[in-house]
């Protein structure tokens, strides 16, 4: 009898357990931020202000490159107040282009502060996406595999980032119809 019970107390535990189990979800926000037409447009912006900076720093450094030669190769003609202006000339071009790159494309410059605020309205829409996707499968945990997630196996039926990126083209897709009512 006492055999009986902790077996039938065990099984009752084991059906409760998994009764409650939380159902899991895996999505890819790089795929779904990649699909997304209005993030495309975004990066292209970022990406052409980025070669604008980068042509703007090749040419400040190469004025430094070519002033620099040129105080190395008539430095033993200049004296006195000459030579120093010469040398501060080329020391404040050599500063200026330490300080550009270290504002723009530093750790915390320009274009690390401008790809965050690209992306964070993004993350924001995809947020509220997995959301309703999670409420309307019965989700207790929804997993990013984009981010340093390791997730060794995944079978399709667990995959939701499709799932995500219907409901963020729907919406998207009310806006461009709204929008486009609107201007008519």
């Amino acid at each position: 009898m006492k055999n009986f019970r902790i077996t039938f107390t065990f099984i009752l535990l084991l059906v409760f357990g998994f009764n409650n189990a939380q159902k899991i979800g895996v999505v890819d926000t790089n795929e779904i931020l990649n699909k997304l037409p209005q993030y495309k447009e975004a990066e292209a912006r970022l990406n052409s202000q980025i070669d604008t900076w980068q042509s703007e720093l090749q040419n400040l450094q190469s004025e430094y490159e070519r002033k620099k030669a040129a105080f190395e190769s008539e430095k033993v003609l200049l004296i006195g107040d000459q030579l120093k202006l010469r040398e501060k000339e080329v020391m404040d071009l050599d500063k200026n282009v330490k300080t550009t790159t270290s504002l723009r494309f530093g750790a915390n410059g320009e274009i690390t502060k401008l790809r965050s605020n690209l992306v964070l309205p993004f993350q924001d829409q995809i947020w509220e996406a997995i959301k309703t996707m999670s409420e309307k499968n019965g989700l207790g945990i929804v997993l990013d595999k984009s981010n340093n997630i390791s997730v060794i196996f995944l079978q399709g039926k667990y995959d939701y980032t499709e799932k995500v990126l219907t409901i963020l083209l729907k919406g998207t897709d009310k806006k461009e119809k709204t929008n486009n009512k609107s201007k008519k």
